[in-house]
């Protein structure tokens, strides 16, 4: 069977035979594939799921249907209107799980298509602010989930203490042999320098002055379907939707959103923290999310855009001195041009950081 046919016969154990049914490619996505299915009465997102990375799929299917449920159901309490493309909705298969294991190992799932949306990789002011409502809404809806927490599908994803471990681990075996070189060793002791600092979430949490909630923890700003009109649809991508802390969804956002440069930008001189992004999505989700956050959650959320910020430079730097296993590169060097260019943006985001707060308290109106 060649690679279209097997597809079609995935697509049949959710939406039965249809002989017209048309399946295309659908983005680019780095870890799942994901394929447009058109029928004759409907439009779908067939996707396959990265099982080496998220090894429970089962628990992570049951993770996203809890919190679509969840969504669906207030937003039929606030009386929204056409629901179905304000949230995912997920297709059972045909013997009623939501996934479906085929033959080969691989696990495939189904979602309604959101027809005349779109999603967005540059940000400006006013999209930061639209992203930070949506993100915002989207823990706050979340933020009375009834049960047990959910599924963790990716163990200690953003907790730094487990990071530093690896880090350190990797720093003692040395296995690609490049610590000798003096900008390395630099940069370890900048690592170090900042780890007790870093890992402040983690012990607030443990003297129980930082909750943790149901995050989406992929906090970017092409997670976010938007209508023809620029408006917020739903949030998407939601494989990494597990228990965290506020402050790491927010952080990621400033990370990946709020920069100048590029994330493995070669030219330090690029790279600082956009002021005015910053200040568009901390307007915008805490107009929707101040109303259940803590005290010290509203005062640690400039703090997690350095959190978040510093993970990656280690995350980055742990795989440039393992040997370059876990990220791709394009060149020799490229893990390191990635950590360069996230440190210098933690060093932004430290001479900046009095203004962040700032705009922080002033938006919560502390």
């Amino acid at each position: 069977m060649n690679d279209h046919g097997r597809l079609k016969e995935i697509v049949f154990q959710f939406i039965g035979q249809n002989e017209n049914v048309q399946i295309n490619p659908l983005g680019k996505g780095h870890i799942n594939d994901s394929y447009k299915v058109i029928s004759a009465n409907n439009e779908y997102v067939l996707q396959r799921i990265n099982h080496h990375i998220f090894q429970h799929v089962p628990e992570l299917q049951n993770n996203i249907f809890r919190v679509t449920s969840h969504i669906r159901a207030k937003l039929g309490e606030q009386g929204v209107e056409d629901i179905d493309r304000k949230v995912l909705t997920l297709v059972p298969a045909r013997d009623g799980k939501l996934y479906f294991n085929d033959s080969y190992g691989d696990y495939w799932r189904m979602m309604d298509f959101i027809s005349n949306s779109k999603s967005y990789d540059e940000i400006n002011p006013e999209l930061a602010y639209r992203a930070g409502m949506a993100f915002g809404d989207f823990q706050k809806m979340l933020s009375d989930l009834p049960g047990e927490p959910l599924f963790e599908t990716i163990p200690g994803f953003h907790n730094m203490e487990s990071r530093l471990e690896t880090f350190r681990a990797s720093v003692k075996a040395n296995k690609a042999g490049r610590l000798s070189d003096s900008e390395v060793a630099d940069l370890v002791k900048e690592i170090e320098a900042r780890a007790k600092e870093m890992c402040k979430a983690e012990q607030l949490h443990r003297e129980g002055k930082l909750p943790k909630r149901t995050n989406h923890c992929d906090t970017k700003v092409n997670n976010i379907l938007f209508d023809v009109q620029d408006q917020v649809l739903c949030v998407v991508d939601l494989d990494t939707v597990m228990p965290g802390y506020v402050l790491s969804d927010f952080g990621d956002f400033i990370r990946t959103g709020a920069n100048t440069g590029a994330e493995d930008d070669e030219n330090l001189d690029n790279i600082s923290v956009d002021l005015a992004i910053f200040e568009g999505y901390a307007k915008g989700y805490l107009q929707k999310a101040a109303s259940f956050l803590t005290k010290t959650e509203i005062e640690n959320l400039a703090f997690g855009a350095k959190l978040l910020t510093y993970m990656q430079t280690v995350r980055f730097f742990t795989d440039y001195i393992d040997g370059d296993t876990y990220y791709k590169i394009a060149y020799p060097n490229h893990n390191l041009v990635r950590t360069k260019a996230q440190f210098k943006l933690l060093q932004s985001l430290e001479a900046n950081f009095e203004e962040m707060q700032r705009i922080v308290l002033d938006a919560a109106g502390r």
